[in-house]
Order: C-alpha cells, then structure tokens, then sequence
C-alpha cells in the first residue's frame, strides 16, 4: 500500500519574499526538496508551460518525491484550486499552505525595486494588494488545514524561514500518515 505524506505550500502576493526565503529554507531544511512555481525547476521550458502545466509537473514531482519518504515545499503563487486539478493531488495526505505577507507600502516597495520595476502598473500593484487582502481574508476557511500567515516586512529571511520549518515540522511530525 502507497503511503501518503503532506505537502506544504508557500504562497502569498507577488513582493512578499517567497523566492527570497527558499535559499534559507534549503539551508535549514535540508531533509525536505524546495521548489518554486517559477523558473527554479523549469528554466527556459518554463516559457514553453502555463501555470496550470507547471502545477501539475510539480506536483507530480512532489509526489516521486514523497514515495521516498521526503517532504517537498513549492514556493510560489498556488492556490487550492488549481491543486485539485492535477492528477497528482490525492497522492497527499493534505496540501498545507502558508501565506507570506507584508504591508502594502512595504510590498510595492519591493516590487518597484525589482529589474522588472517597469512592468509593475499602478493598477498591477492594487491587483496585488487585493490579492493579499483576499489570502488575509480567507486563510481560515477557504483553506484545509487553515492557512497560517508570516509577517515579512521586518522579519529576515532567515527568521522567515525558521517560522515555516517550525509550522512544517510541526505538522510532518504530527502527521496521521494515511494509505492510498
């Protein structure tokens, strides 16, 4: 019988520090495999693939991992709906999810400050705080277990991280593991 581990989601707006806290959290996790939804795993193929593509490849990387008996955590803009339509998503025993998040000012700050900069409209920027506000809003119920939230504007990456390995820890040593 194939057992089933969790999987655990790092999520959050675009500027809130997902790709920034990945490099800790393989420092401090070296026991898990960290992905990102974006270019990490993919590189030039990445533009060859929409989200939807990515997410189904993830997790059914994810899940080859999991027959190890290792965790993996995905980094990246992911949410419950688009898990539940790849193939893969019952090979879980739950999809736990964590939101970063940091202040408005703080978060297009951020997003000014990238290479990309130009790209960001004021109107892409009040998308993103929407979005934000939406994850805030529904991390209670929208979400199974509840989606926890780390601050980000002041806490460094490193303390980030320390915060979602405790949070995964947590939840991988309490774990009911279950039979597929």
């Amino acid at each position: 019988m194939e057992q089933k581990i969790p999987l655990f989601i790092v999520t959050g707006a675009s500027g809130v520090g997902k790709t920034t806290v990945m490099s800790e959290l393989r420092a401090q996790m070296p026991e898990f495999v960290v992905l990102s939804t974006d270019n990490d795993l993919f590189g030039e193929a990445a533009n060859l693939l929409d989200y939807q593509n990515r997410f189904y490849l993830l997790l059914r990387f994810a899940y080859f991992v999991a027959q190890s008996g290792r965790g993996t955590i995905i980094c990246g803009t992911f949410m419950p709906w688009d898990a539940e339509k790849c193939d893969a998503y019952d090979k879980f025993s739950e999809l736990c999810f964590i939101n970063l998040h940091c202040d408005d000012a703080t978060r297009n700050t951020r997003l000014r400050n990238r290479e990309d900069s130009a790209n960001w409209t004021d109107e892409m920027l009040k998308s993103h705080e929407q979005f934000a506000q939406w994850l805030l809003d529904n991390a209670d119920t929208a979400y199974d277990p509840p989606m926890p939230t780390i601050d980000t504007a002041t806490t460094p990456p490193n303390e980030v991280a320390e915060q979602i390995k405790s949070y995964v820890l947590l939840r991988w040593n309490g774990r009911i593991v279950q039979n597929g």
